[in-house]
């Protein structure tokens, strides 16, 4: 399909390798809001690792435009 947005980092709004600016860009969020939320629930809950996950999507997700 033509104008398939696909799970990929993202290289313009990053801070640190574009995980979450990619994930906000697949599905049409606010980066900010994402990081945020992220944040939060990674802060407030022992049963979300926050840190592992994000290493874990690095590792996983292309960077966009490579794929």
């Amino acid at each position: 399909m033509a104008g398939t947005r696909t799970l990929a980092r993202s290289r313009n709004d990053r801070v640190l390798v574009g995980v979450v600016g990619g994930i906000a860009a697949r599905f049409g969020w606010s980066p900010t809001w994402l990081r945020v939320v992220y944040v939060l629930v990674a802060a407030l809950s022992a049963a979300f690792p926050g840190i592992l996950v994000y290493l874990i999507l690095w590792m996983l997700m292309p960077e966009e435009g490579s794929a």
